[in-house]
């Protein structure tokens, strides 16, 4: 309970009419709930938030209401002097007039201090404590609170005690909608930044995944102009303290082939590489729960328990059993942790220099090898590139292969140009002597629908001889057209799979057809960075 004598009042107010940077919440109200226990928020939860209830495993199960996922349309980033010329204006990061900010932060504001109670976590993003931001979060839901208090690095009562002012601040209003008539307004969902004020301001989505990629956001701006490298990545380190980032879009295998039993987990989702190594700026995982078992994922179905937040499940009303497999609400249901939930997680989350850098594509055309070693210019081409593929059924309307770029393999968190984040990339690689590898665990022997999706086995087995050091010392020779070099052996895969050219089932003329389609996408996205990438990057693109 937090509670101020009247002067304190009148002198708050004072400081909030005479400067626009201070976020307007009255903290001197009786009901305001500062980092509160797990318990508590679950007990307020059950109480006051209609449809929240406790699986049988102990988790907090929740729902977000008519957003079950993120609303990047809606995402805004204030255009203003101190930052607007850093920043990659497009159709990512969309301006927003420092006014119409101003409108939807008042609006926030109004909202918030109304409300019969208030939570605010005070936690940290970032395991190094040279790098961690200070992030607060002001909300009026208890699913929200418990959501963060697992995803930021909660704070000892040391540090809660020492906390002092955050460095930003998010201001959850999800329950009330943006005004549509306000500049800028698309809906009544709003999502924006304003990095000169410190603060995010969220309207008209209580989806909690808004505030976790919004903190993501925030890092990959500060991180780079503080001279070290964001990576919208998982990370692993081996017993000998050789740490590996995998980098892939949704669907690639990035959660299973980084969740290795014989190496300790960094972390899942999102990391920062520094001068002194890797660290994960996550308190927690967020992972997607659609088929979840105890078989395939042994870890993430043992992390669902007390203290996690499962969003938008479906469960038997009498059991509370959760049916993973049911997606009548959404597709997207995930669930939310502290990451010392996984047993092998490495604490603090703070690994060594990276020595391998894997980057996974499922390529649904069947035509890029299932590993390949890259150069320095061709992990910058394929990094900025971020290619996968959707397959048939995976969305309404998909009917066949279709690729998919997204750059950095993280485009929708991206604040400066993606040539910035690859050329540090490159920079932190030739440093380091890590070296980088392209691995495709998607169709071989035809594309979807001909031939069949890599087994799983033999992806597992390739990660391993890339720990192992087996192919580094491997034998290669070159795939033409992408210029890629293939092993010609790797201990546990078959020969015939790992060249798609002696895999392909079909005919000659359609092998090549599909290898020219998938050529002609990669230079037509390319094109769109080609004005700020090096020639021997440009250079590392597919040769039609």
């Amino acid at each position: 309970m937090v509670k101020s004598p009247a002067a304190s009042i009148f002198k708050h107010d004072l400081e909030l009419e005479a400067s626009v940077g201070k976020d307007g919440i009255d903290y001197t109200r009786v009901n305001l709930i500062r980092n509160a226990s797990v318990a508590k928020l679950y007990e307020d939860a059950l109480r006051y938030e209609p449809g929240t209830s406790i699986s049988s495993a102990g988790a907090l199960v929740t729902c977000s209401g008519k957003k079950t996922g993120r609303s990047p349309r809606d995402k805004r980033i204030v255009d203003e002097t101190t930052t607007s010329e850093d920043i990659w204006w497009g159709p990512v990061n969309t301006k927003m007039t420092e006014h119409a900010f101003l409108i939807n932060h008042e609006r926030a504001v109004d909202y918030l201090n109304t409300r019969e109670r208030l939570y605010v976590f005070d936690g940290y993003a970032g395991w190094d404590p040279k790098y961690r931001l200070k992030i607060r979060v002001v909300c009026a839901r208890a699913y929200h609170s418990l959501f963060m208090n697992n995803m930021l690095i909660r704070p000892t009562e040391e540090e809660l005690k020492n906390y002092g002012e955050p460095d930003f601040t998010i201001l959850n209003a999800g329950a009330f909608p943006a005004n549509r008539y306000t500049t800028g307004m698309t809906s009544t969902t709003s999502v924006s930044i304003n990095f000169k004020l410190r603060q995010m301001v969220i309207l008209g989505t209580e989806y909690a995944g808004e505030m976790k990629k919004g903190v993501f956001t925030i890092m990959h701006y500060l991180m780079p102009k503080a001279g070290v490298l964001s990576l919208h990545s998982s990370a692993n380190q081996g017993p000998l303290g050789d740490s590996s980032v995998f980098f892939g879009l949704s669907g690639t295998g990035k959660t299973t082939l980084s969740a290795d039993p014989a190496r300790a987990l960094i972390g899942d989702d999102e990391h920062v590489w520094t001068d002194t190594g890797v660290f994960n700026i996550e308190g927690g995982c967020y992972a997607k729960t659609i088929d979840l078992s105890a078989e395939k994922e042994p870890e993430i179905f043992g992390a669902i328990r007390f203290g996690s937040v499962l969003e938008n499940v479906v469960f038997d009303e009498d059991t509370r059993i959760v049916d993973y497999s049911n997606i009548s609400i959404t597709e997207n249901t995930r669930c939310a942790y502290p990451i010392e939930y996984i047993p092998n997680a490495l604490i603090p989350c703070i690994g060594n220099h990276p020595k391998n850098i894997i980057m996974l594509t499922c390529d649904a055309f069947g035509v890029l090898p299932p590993v390949s070693k890259l150069t320095s210019a061709q992990a910058m081409y394929h990094f900025i590139s971020g290619y996968t593929a959707k397959i048939a059924g995976t969305e309404e309307g998909v009917t066949e292969p279709e690729a998919t770029f997204s750059a950095c393999f993280g485009q929708p968190f991206l604040v400066l140009h993606p040539t910035q984040y690859a050329t540090m990339l490159a920079e932190k690689m030739q440093e380091h002597k890590a070296d980088a590898w392209l691995v495709n665990t998607g169709w071989n022997g035809g594309a979807y629908g001909q031939g069949k999706r890599i087994a799983l086995k033999y992806s597992r087995a390739i990660i391993d001889a890339i720990h192992s050091g087996e192919l580094k010392k491997a034998e290669y020779h070159t795939y033409p057209t992408f210029g890629l070099e293939i092993p010609k052996a790797v201990a546990g895969v078959p020969a015939e799979v790992l060249n798609p050219a002696t895999a392909w089932q079909g005919s000659a003329e359609d092998y090549q057809a599909t290898v020219g389609k998938l050529a002609q996408l990669f230079k037509t996205n390319f094109a769109k960075y080609q004005d700020q990438a090096t020639e021997d990057v440009t250079a590392c693109g597919p040769k039609i």
